[in-house]
């Protein structure tokens, strides 16, 4: 086999017992590896409780990682959401993925829990169990600091051990693991740690053709001004858009409730360069490197942590930012979810913080402490029980990303459909709305988005389970990625058939979310987004007839009923299969 190893560990922590298992190659044609492999081995047991200890944490790769193909990098940690109930994922960056892969898995499964306190270590074919109690509740910058010599590291941190619903897990001391509340699951299995590290080969069919497949991608993305131009991510992270954004009057500012930051001129990716002349970094395997870090090892904030910590919640003290962001990483909790729950703090309070107190609130989340212990159950389960749940600006419990969809349309239908709640990334339309790529479409309106979206999610899901960056695409299609595919593997896919394999894991993820309840009822957007007193005259409120409309739309492009729920007929169109495959 080519481009997978064809190896999984399956790791039992209640048994203290460590399986290998080689799944047939028809099973990674049909869900690729990544998102895709680790949705398929959630679903048999997505109906229990996400802290049920049969409930497995997924770990997986796709066939490129480990190769020499662009942001192969990559990888994919899953679980059901302690947070939403949904299926919970992340794709993440880092080393891990690569360690991983060259140890000799393409994935891995963790089911159980462990008696102590326990750090797994995995390096070429072989995985140990350690007792590391005396770490309970250090900090992940600790933890990396004592561990980060047996290979790439994935840490919990004190919130995740302190219940926190938005807990993450960070790789390699910088990058997160964030959305969905996985880190809990880690925790809830009583893991402070896992190590990753390999030597081996990936094995690649043809490493001639890789090259030029390798080649021609690099060629598209040096020519992509959204990457490499002047004000591209390249050079200033994702917090680029900071400017951007806001200029659309789509800058989510007090919880929403107004468009633009006052103080953005100020608060930007230029003045975050002039303050902090960050150097660049990245994923194994990526040549843009958007990851931007100080001398001293400070991470500057991405852009949804860069908006959220300053226009959402009214601060305008950039340090106050990077040290928020510094906080989350070294306690483990979403940024977004974070900053969040403190602007729905905030409303129902009436109250506004000092940039130190910020920071101090901050800290009481991670460590459970006095209104902290209230917030670290997200902004929707503390608006509820403040009895003002319009206050959570969340979908399906997931708190929303820093754009707001009264300025993006197809935004709007992309988060009240995204299968983790309210994410930018399944579909990530601000490429075609706001950044104009592939082609411009019409932010203000809701015609032909529906398709758009459905087919935006698909080709994200293909890419997370390769792995591949989302942001290449706004400079190579999944017809380059074909023919890098096929060189690594062998197998002979055009552009389609790998869009087919997406929609194929996409429509799994609606098919587990089903299981569970969701519908048409939980595919919405907060009230807010619909009234008039909201937004000023430049940006209108979202018809809700018209937004009702697209989402019926969507349902029927996608294959769902009325409902929003899944159709026999289509399920058995892509080959979904009812006899499941289960851990044992």
């Amino acid at each position: 086999m080519f481009g997978w190893t064809g190896k999984l560990a399956i790791i039992n922590l209640s048994k203290n017992e460590i399986k290998f298992n080689e799944p047939p190659l028809e099973l990674y044609l049909k869900f690729i590896g990544g998102r895709g492999l680790a949705g398929f081995f959630l679903k048999p047991y997505i109906t229990l409780e996400w802290d049920n200890g049969l409930i497995p944490l997924l770990l997986f790769t796709g066939p490129l990682v480990g190769t020499i193909s662009p942001t192969s990098g990559r990888m994919t940690m899953m679980s059901k959401s302690p947070l939403t109930g949904t299926i919970g994922d992340s794709s993440v960056g880092g080393k891990f993925g690569t360690m991983l892969k060259k140890a000799g898995f393409d994935g891995v499964i963790i089911t159980g829990k462990s008696e102590y306190l326990c750090g797994i270590e995995i390096t070429d074919d072989d995985i140990k169990i350690n007792r590391v109690e005396h770490l309970k509740n250090k900090s992940i910058s600790y933890v990396h600091s004592i561990i980060k010599d047996k290979g790439s590291t994935a840490i919990i941190g004190p919130a995740a051990e302190n219940g926190v619903l938005f807990s993450s897990i960070i790789i390699d001391g910088h990058f997160a693991s964030g959305r969905s509340g996985i880190g809990l699951t880690m925790a809830e299995k009583k893991i402070k740690y896992i190590t990753a590290f390999g030597t081996k080969k990936i094995k690649i069919s043809d490493f001639d053709e890789l090259k030029k497949a390798r080649e021609e991608i690099v060629r598209l993305t040096s020519a992509s001004p959204a990457l490499f131009g002047n004000f591209g991510i390249s050079r200033f992270g994702t917090g680029a858009l900071y400017d951007l954004i806001d200029s659309r009057h789509m800058m989510p500012t007090l919880n929403f409730k107004k468009i633009n930051f006052e103080y953005a001129s100020s608060m930007n990716a230029h003045a975050y360069k002039k303050k902090y002349n960050p150097k660049s970094i990245g994923c194994s395997g990526c040549h843009i490197l958007c990851k931007k870090i100080t001398d001293d090892g400070t991470a500057i904030p991405e852009y949804e942590t860069m908006s959220h910590f300053s226009a959402l919640i009214g601060n305008n003290d950039i340090e106050a930012v990077v040290q928020a962001n510094k906080i989350c990483n070294e306690v483990g909790m979403d940024t977004i979810s974070a900053a969040s729950t403190i602007a729905c703090f905030l409303e129902v309070s009436n109250k506004k913080l000092s940039p130190s107190e910020i920071l101090s609130l901050l800290e009481d989340i991670g460590n459970k402490k006095g209104i902290g212990a209230e917030l670290g159950m997200g902004s929707a389960n503390y608006a509820e029980i403040k009895g003002n749940k319009d206050t959570s600006m969340s979908v399906k419990k997931l708190e929303l990303p820093a754009y707001d969809p009264r300025g993006a349309y197809g935004m709007a239908l992309a988060y009240a459909t995204s299968t983790r709640g309210g994410c930018h990334l399944r579909a990530y339309p601000i490429s075609h709305e706001i950044l104009r790529k592939p082609v411009a479409t019409d932010r203000f309106t809701f015609a032909g988005k529906a398709r758009i979206i459905k087919i935006s999610e698909d080709l994200n899901a293909a890419a997370d389970s390769l792995t591949a960056c989302k942001f290449i695409f706004f400079a190579a299609t999944l017809e380059e990625y074909a023919r890098v595919f096929s060189a690594v593997t062998g197998i002979k896919m055009f552009g389609q058939d790998i869009l087919k394999a997406g929609e194929r894991i996409y429509y799994n993820e609606i098919i587990m979310n089903s299981m569970n309840g969701f519908n048409s009822k939980h595919d919405d957007l907060p009230k807010r987004f619909f009234e008039l007193e909201s937004v000023n005259k430049e940006i209108k409120p979202l018809n809700r007839e018209a937004f009702l409309l697209a989402r019926s739309n969507y349902y029927k492009v996608r294959g769902l009923n009325e409902n929003g729920n899944p159709s026999f007929e289509k399920t058995k169109e892509l080959g979904i299969d009812d006899d499941l495959w289960k851990i044992s």
